[in-house]
């Protein structure tokens, strides 16, 4: 008895210490996240979702050896998305002005450092102080946002971390805030700068699990010369406004994106890496983009599908599944799907509004909760030079939004929403899918 109790235990042992080995390896190769996020860019200006008015042949790539989401979407303007991105909550919930992110916040950062990763953000800020000084009210606002030290990241590389009056340029000649240091760089491009950063990143983090978030600046106003455009070669018309460097500023953007995929890959990073590829709100009201549906007039600020819709693209060699999906995404849905990713749980009592869509990357027939509606409280008042947008709350599945004054659109016939669907005009159909979108804004108005 002794000896087989004695087998027994050397067996447990074996086992344990098998499963225990089995533990390590899995918390060793955690992913590695690298979360690319564009400054206003709509679905129509990327090549692998009908565009044809830019070159994008490396998020083109990601694409066509990853997961492209047809229906991915964002608030109209980027204070909007970014502080839902950064809490996975609606903006109903925390939103207080334009360009500030709430103190009291626990952001994406902070959960990642939780979860055992270092953390690093590079590119644009702009959510600790943002009214200039002479704008009405706003000495209650400015400075009142969270100061990026403050933000869960090891390492961040940002431009307009300050007051506004102070940010500077963020293309030629950039001016921004570097772990604590005010830096400019006379002669060089700030895409550049925080591209180099992020490489260094990686190439010292490298044997670790790290977290990169790069809320670029591209390809944003003002429409200046990038690097590679002829205008760039005289130095004094590198801050010359025209929407005709709109152009070479998405190709530029697309150039970013693979140069932190190409140091990937010079590290051995590749394969253990998911990059996602999105974008915070539509193209500038003054582009107007080709596409083989014909040409799309830019949305940002609208609360139409041209400010809200997306491109949205995960890639990562073996873990990723390729082709298209088709389920819903909102920008609240970045964190839980990080986390997902990341092994890490959160406590019961931190609620989030964001689902996780990480089950959808490797398994296109998952039965995980997908996002059955996307759920907008959009209003970015106040704000300097935001008084002009108004309040628009809705909630909309893959083809119809309802407003909460009453207004629904059918998004497959009308995509501009110029034609609303009356209560007194509803169709048996309609009438079941107006019931049904008036309980997400209802269940959401609690926080409203």
């Amino acid at each position: 008895m002794k000896r087989i109790d004695s087998t027994f235990a050397v067996l447990v042992g074996i086992v344990i210490a098998a499963m225990c080995q089995s533990a390590f390896a899995d918390e060793t190769n955690r992913p590695n996240i690298v979360l690319i996020m564009a400054d206003d860019i709509g679905v129509e200006g990327v090549g692998c979702y009908g565009g044809l008015s830019y070159e994008t042949p490396v998020i083109d790539q990601l694409a066509k050896s990853g997961l492209r989401f047809a229906n991915a979407h964002a608030q109209p303007l980027c204070s909007n998305t970014r502080l839902q991105l950064m809490t996975g909550l609606h903006n109903n919930r925390n939103w207080l002005y334009f360009g500030i992110l709430p103190t009291d916040s626990k952001t994406i950062g902070h959960h990642m450092q939780d979860a055992g990763y270092k953390t690093c953000i590079a590119g644009k800020w702009q959510l600790q102080s943002y009214d200039p000084p002479d704008y009405p009210g706003s000495e209650k606002r400015r400075g009142t946002g969270m100061h990026p030290k403050d933000a869960g990241f090891d390492n961040y590389s940002l431009y307009h971390s300050l007051h506004t009056e102070d940010k500077g340029s963020r293309y030629a000649d950039p001016t921004w805030l570097e772990d604590g240091k005010l830096k400019n760089a006379p002669g060089e491009y700030g895409p550049d700068m925080w591209v180099n950063y992020i490489n260094d990143f990686v190439t010292r983090e490298k044997d670790n699990p790290f977290f990169v978030y790069y809320p670029m600046a591209l390809p944003h106003w003002p429409m200046v010369p990038s690097p590679d455009s002829e205008r760039w070669k005289d130095p004094t018309r590198r801050l010359e406004e025209d929407p005709a460097n709109f152009k070479s500023m998405v190709e530029y953007m697309d150039k970013c994106v693979g140069r932190i995929m190409t140091h990937l890959e010079k590290e051995g990073l590749r394969e253990n890496t998911i990059v996602i590829f999105y974008s915070d709100n539509g193209t500038h009201l003054t582009i107007t983009s080709q596409t083989t549906n014909g040409p799309v007039a830019g949305g940002k600020g609208l609360p139409t599908d041209a400010g809200t819709h997306v491109p949205l693209i995960v890639n990562c060699p073996g873990k990723v599944r390729v082709g298209v999906e088709n389920s819903l995404v909102d920008s609240t849905d970045f964190l839980p799907t990080i986390l997902q990713a990341a092994g890490h749980s959160l406590s019961k009592n931190h609620k989030l509004d964001g689902i996780s869509f990480y089950d959808r990357l490797n398994n296109a027939d998952s039965t995980a909760p997908v996002r059955e509606s996307v759920y907008s409280f959009y209003d970015p008042r106040p704000g300097w030079d935001k008084d002009h947008f108004t309040r628009h709350v809705s909630a909309r599945d893959a083809r119809w939004k309802l407003y909460e004054n009453g207004y629904l659109f059918d998004l497959s016939s009308d995509i501009l929403e110029k034609q609303p669907v009356l209560v007194a005009d509803d169709t048996e159909e309609s009438a079941k899918v107006r019931q049904r979108l008036a309980k997400v804004l209802q269940e959401n108005a609690v926080a409203d």
